[in-house]
């Protein structure tokens, strides 16, 4: 098991979207992945359980991942958290 304290800087917090990228990255792992705010955890595949936390700016959160693949799931949830979500709106549009 593996865990990581992070800032949230993102200046909307983690609402619905966020959550879904994360859940969409969370899902591609075989390892159990909880993130944690003021004690309460959360299932990081579960829309329910992640709009429920309501991380806003500058909150703490305590990620976990613990599985065969809790390395690469670790590092996939830091550096989203951490790039703040940014490429989360980078879909192809006609123009």
């Amino acid at each position: 098991m593996i865990e990581k304290t992070i800032k949230i800087t993102n200046k909307h917090g983690i609402h619905l979207r966020p959550s879904m990228v994360i859940i969409d990255e969370a899902s591609r792992y075989k390892s159990d992945i909880t993130i944690t705010r003021n004690g309460i955890s959360a299932n990081a595949k579960s829309i329910l359980e992640l709009t429920m936390l309501a991380i806003t700016k500058n909150s703490k959160i305590k990620i976990t991942a613990e599985g065969e693949d809790e390395q690469k799931a670790m590092k996939a949830m830091v550096k989203l958290f951490v790039g703040n979500f940014e490429n989360m709106f980078n879909v192809e549009r006609e123009g």
